[in-house]
């Protein structure tokens, strides 16, 4: 019984819609050229996008896609009369695509949580970790690489040596280094 109201509700509403729209356009003797089809169908078109997708924006690119899709294959087209056909099932096609994106965008989880750090919470630094952050960003690229390598990112000498493609004597010495390089940049004056 349940199921006998909503079809008819979903008859009614879409009936309704049907109606507002207007008679579809009458075929004529004369074959339609693209442009034809634009003006007549497009709206149309779009409106029934509208009802599958839910966004007025998203269903006019749905529709300009399948009236793209139509003029690259126009010279292939054998009826034109199956061109309205041809961008109906286009248009649900294009509607079908964009809602599983949409589902696959919902359902992803980034495989670790970004968590850069903001200005702020560098101002919120005791004023010792502020002098090391400034003496990191002081460092020539790969001895910043290592230390930030081993002390933020936990690694061992073989991962970095892995991740950064240097050889873990590299890893060692570039460690070495930069430690020296950045106590004295701690201690000159600012």
């Amino acid at each position: 019984m349940l199921e006998g109201n909503a079809e008819r509700s979903v008859e009614a509403t879409l009936g309704h819609l049907r109606v507002m729209d207007g008679p579809a356009p009458a075929q004529t003797a004369a074959p339609l050229t693209l442009e034809d089809l634009y003006r007549q169908h497009r709206m149309r078109l779009v409106r029934l996008a509208i009802l599958l997708v839910d966004e007025p924006a998203t269903a006019e690119d749905v529709v300009q896609e399948a009236f793209t899709g139509l003029h690259r294959n126009w010279s292939r087209l054998r009826d034109a009369a199956a061109a309205v056909g041809y961008l109906r099932t286009a248009v649900v096609n294009g509607s079908r695509s964009v809602l599983r994106r949409r589902k696959t965008a919902r359902e992803y989880v980034p495989p670790h949580a970004v968590n850069a750090r903001s200005a702020e919470s560098l101002a919120m630094l005791s004023s010792e970790h502020q002098a090391v952050v400034s003496a990191l960003s002081k460092l020539p690229p790969r001895q910043r690489e290592v230390l930030v390598l081993r002390y933020y990112g936990g690694l061992s000498e073989a991962e970095i040596s892995e991740a950064a493609g240097i050889s873990k004597g590299t890893v060692k010495s570039t460690a070495s280094r930069a430690l020296e390089a950045l106590q004295k940049a701690m201690q000159a004056p600012q």
